[in-house]
């Protein structure tokens, strides 16, 4: 039936020669009705196949969402999971990183908290060894100028005590002084210079007290005169002078003494 549907389909004059002439034109084609038959057979197969195969479909697609789902979700976890990895194996090498930056930026620290106490270190180191050098040089000159101060204690007391009286003594007085003057230069150019304690009060740093004279006209602990001139270098003393100091006046003490002889 369907295939004669599907023949009429194809042929549509078919039917109007067959009503009109009957049988005859059937036989007088035979070739064309053979034709015919093969290719409605060929159809009809081709339909059972389609129908054949939308049944397996249907049930296929009734399941379809769920095998769908799965099969798209599997290769997609699989596509995630190395990105999973990567990303933790990037992430571990991150705090890695940032450890060793920690730990770079502590050991800086302590590299210029280091460089700063070295630096202090030397610093004091150079100023010490500098005041040591100094201290060292200052020792030398002083051991080095010592020994002459005698020498110009002999020129100050020939000066002091020779009374040139003739020409002849007059040069020879003028020769050695020219001498004497030319050494105490010398010592004030490298920083020696005498002291002048007269009139000034006792100083046990500065002075040897030789003398003490009771007197009512100086006042107690005053040097009334120098008896060998000291030095000094710098504010190191090279020697002590040595003086005559000023006490308490006699009446004084014996008025404390004989507190009642006033009275007799």
């Amino acid at each position: 039936m369907i295939d004669e549907e599907k023949q009429q389909d194809q042929d549509p004059n078919s039917t109007g020669e067959t009503t009109a002439e009957g049988s005859p034109m059937a036989s007088e084609n035979p070739a064309a009705s053979g034709n015919s038959n093969g290719s409605a057979d060929w159809e009809l197969e081709l339909a059972r196949a389609y129908q054949s195969a939308q049944g397996d479909r249907t049930p296929a697609n009734a399941s379809g969402p769920t095998v769908t789902g799965s099969s798209t979700n599997g290769p997609t976890a699989d596509a995630v999971e190395p990105w999973k990895k990567e990303l933790a194996q990037v992430t571990d090498e991150k705090e890695a990183v940032k450890t060793q930056l920690q730990a770079a930026s502590a050991q800086l620290e302590e590299l210029k908290n280091q460089n700063l106490r070295l630096a202090a270190d030397f610093e004091n180191f150079r100023r010490r060894t500098q005041k040591e050098k100094e201290e060292l040089d200052l020792q030398a000159r002083c051991l080095t100028i010592k020994p002459l101060l005698p020498v110009i204690d002999n020129f100050e007391r020939a000066r002091s005590h020779i009374k040139p009286q003739t020409d002849g003594e007059m040069n020879i007085h003028k020769s050695y002084q020219s001498v004497y003057k030319q050494m105490v230069d010398s010592l004030k150019q490298i920083g020696v210079s005498p002291m002048r304690p007269e009139g000034e009060q006792f100083d046990p740093n500065l002075h040897e007290a030789m003398l003490i004279e009771p007197t009512d006209e100086h006042e107690e602990g005053t040097i009334i005169q120098e008896l060998e001139r000291g030095y000094i270098l710098g504010d190191r003393v090279l020697r002590h002078a040595k003086v005559k100091v000023a006490a308490a006046g006699l009446s004084v003490v014996a008025s404390d003494e004989n507190p009642d002889s006033s009275e007799g």
